[in-house]
């Protein structure tokens, strides 16, 4: 066994200094993040870096689970193998654990947590994800259907073929609203948008949480509108709804609107960050996120 860690200077082992200097240890939860689509666990170095610093000895987990191209895969085979790699971590933390997810990671979080029961997550903060869905002309569309342009992309996703494609899973055509209700396996059962037989236990999973907090801006560049980080979506018009107006919000068909009546809904808005920079903005970090990380 090694021995303890000395500080130059100082006889004392450096966990008795922290707890001299009132720095608390062993007593922060730990931390899962879940990447995006074309990501993985090196895209996230710095924000693990503003965790541990902010919190020592925090425990930080990037899931390093379908990374880059494999984030592509669809997003029902991806879940069970986030929750596989959450709950070995969850398992040894008897007072829970937060989740940090970005991006395309934010929904498979809310799935995750909709579909687990008796979970622990305490805080779950959603990174600029497009939790209303996607529908824009981005880079981001472009890796993956290239020279195809959005008002042609229900043609390739609202199908079975096209459901095997993540972004298809969450792909949310305003003006084909029946196809996408129809096709689209993945979004409106998670949004209780299409009636199915687990809503009220995904719903009662989803509420365990004890916070939810909703970050993005109007600068992203990438999740389209960028309300969909914050619930809101496009109208047939193409006119951004709110969350508060959303059908799924009214009808409280996942537990969105509970959570907000219990006052743990956080909305975190920042102008002039793009969508690839929201996970190494320390201003973000320390504005949205560090107070929720304890």
């Amino acid at each position: 066994m090694k021995p303890p860690r000395v500080v130059a200077g100082s006889h004392r082992p450096l966990p008795l200094l922290l707890l001299l200097a009132g720095v608390c240890i062993d007593c922060y939860k730990p931390v899962i993040i879940v990447h995006g689509i074309f990501d993985g666990p090196k895209q996230f170095r710095n924000l693990s870096k503003f965790i541990k610093e902010a919190h020592p000895g925090t425990e930080v987990t990037v899931i390093d689970l379908y990374d880059n191209l494999a984030s592509l895969q669809p997003l029902w085979k991806q879940v069970p193998d986030f929750r596989k790699a959450s709950m070995a971590i969850m398992q040894k933390a008897p007072d829970g654990v937060h989740l940090l997810c970005f991006s395309q990671g934010g929904l498979l979080c809310r799935a995750l947590l909709s579909t687990t029961p008796n979970h622990k997550v305490h805080t779950f903060i959603s990174l600029s994800s497009p939790l209303a869905g996607q529908y824009g002309d981005t880079d981001c569309l472009q890796k993956v259907f290239h020279n195809v342009l959005k008002k042609n992309v229900h043609y390739l996703c609202y199908n079975k073929l096209g459901q095997k494609v993540s972004i298809c899973d969450y792909w949310n055509d305003p003006h084909y609203r029946p196809s996408y209700l129809q096709h689209n396996i993945f979004l409106p059962l998670l949004n209780g948008e299409r009636a199915h037989r687990d809503m009220k236990a995904w719903r009662e999973n989803f509420l365990r949480i004890k916070k939810l907090v909703l970050i993005g801006g109007p600068d992203d560049g990438v999740i389209t509108p960028w309300q969909s980080s914050h619930f809101g979506f496009y109208d047939s018009n193409e006119s951004v709804v709110e969350m508060q107006n959303q059908e799924f919000y009214r009808n409280d068909t996942f537990g969105l609107k509970t959570l907000d009546a219990r006052g743990d809904v956080l909305v975190c808005l920042h102008s002039g960050v793009k969508h690839t920079t929201w996970h190494s903005n320390f201003t973000v970090f320390t504005s949205c996120m560090e107070k929720w990380l304890t």
